[in-house]
């Protein structure tokens, strides 16, 4: 149970931090903030994120977030293809309603550099676990723990 909390503490943070970045500006928005907005602590903020500057990383974590509320939505009787597509149109739409062009150029731009780590790119993702399952329905296999995207 405790790796749970763990992540919902996580995501509170992370989650209150893009909506604030969306409403005020990256530049605009304090740490303070972030804590006050996610109702978590100050120590629960440090213990995740060395500073704001990691939370840019973290936008993947949003992306993965909507990848599995849109998973039980899924038509199993559409090929992966057009299933693929449905996940990219709605992410897309969330994009464009909650992330902030300089807040993704700023995301995309700092996976471009060659340090550090590229979680766009991690294969652990849910969206890789999605191309990747089993060539079955992902819905399906992710139930049955054949393909599992939590």
């Amino acid at each position: 149970m405790a790796k749970k909390n763990n992540r919902d503490t996580k995501g509170r943070i992370i989650e209150a931090a893009w909506s604030l970045f969306y409403r005020q500006g990256y530049d605009d928005t304090t740490v303070e903030e972030i804590i006050q907005e996610s109702g978590t602590s100050r120590g629960s903020f440090y213990h995740y994120f060395e500073g704001k500057d990691a939370l840019l990383s973290s936008l993947s974590y949003l992306f993965d977030r909507k990848y599995e509320e849109l998973s039980p939505t899924l038509d199993p009787q559409q090929d992966r293809f057009d299933q693929l597509m449905y996940l990219n149109r709605e992410l897309f739409i969330m994009i464009e309603n909650s992330i902030s062009l300089d807040l993704l150029a700023r995301l995309y731009s700092s996976q471009l550099v060659t340090r550090g780590e590229k979680h766009l790119l991690d294969h652990n993702r849910t969206y890789y676990k999605f191309i990747n399952c089993c060539g079955r329905s992902w819905p399906r296999a992710s139930r049955e723990g054949s393909c599992a995207v939590t």
